[in-house]
């Protein structure tokens, strides 16, 4: 699957990427940021950043490798998924928490995946149904998201052995990486209204080929 799929396809009537898309474009902002706090300059370290800067021909900003790929793709989660300063902050606030050295960059990024990796797992064994609501009705599938994360962070007993411990993980990666139920809310209800839009999409294809 080719990463930012959805600057390759304008033409299309989506207006915004795939879920793929979105992910690959947080982890290009988290990676701009490491590079910069840590002065990073080799770019092998940064695989994200490097097909980022490659596909949108970004000029190294005063050589200081990040700072044009951190503005940039801030610019773009922002207009195309609405996201505000304090999702940013917060991701700042975590890389430079957690990543004080360049040895510290593998098990930040892997811990990462395994908070974003579990919780979406969780979110979509938790909130089936509800997946299959209209996407008009945005601000209701907020509020379902935002009360499924809240339940996710402070409920310690789940009938289910795996989703329970799923929830303890989640709650441990939380912690250790230092974001908030607000963070956690805006990133899995973008991941959900973009998946809403992708079996319809994978139809098409499919009537396309026949």
């Amino acid at each position: 699957m080719g990463l930012f799929g959805l600057f390759k396809k304008k033409s299309d009537e989506t207006k915004v990427g795939n879920v793929e898309d979105f992910i690959s474009l947080t982890r290009v902002y988290f990676q701009s940021v490491i590079a910069t706090n840590l002065g990073i300059t080799n770019i092998r370290f940064l695989p994200d950043v490097a097909n980022f800067k490659r596909l949108f021909k970004v000029p190294t900003q005063n050589g200081k490798l990040g700072l044009a790929e951190k503005s940039a793709s801030r610019k773009m989660l922002m207009q195309d998924y609405g996201l505000n300063e304090s999702f940013f902050k917060e991701i700042d606030s975590s890389v430079k928490r957690n990543c004080r050295t360049q040895n510290d960059i593998q098990s930040y990024l892997f811990m990462y995946q395994g908070f974003s990796n579990d919780l979406m797992m969780l979110m979509g064994n938790l909130m089936q149904w509800k997946f299959r609501m209209p996407s008009i009705f945005k601000k209701a599938l907020y509020g379902m998201t935002q009360k499924t994360v809240h339940d996710v962070c402070t409920k310690t007993v789940w009938k289910a052995d795996d989703v329970h411990k799923t929830a303890a993980a989640v709650r441990q990666y939380k912690e250790r990486l230092g974001y908030s139920e607000q963070w956690m809310t805006d990133y899995v209800y973008n991941i959900v209204l973009l998946a809403k839009k992708e079996p319809k999409r994978k139809n098409d294809d499919t009537e396309t080929k026949k």
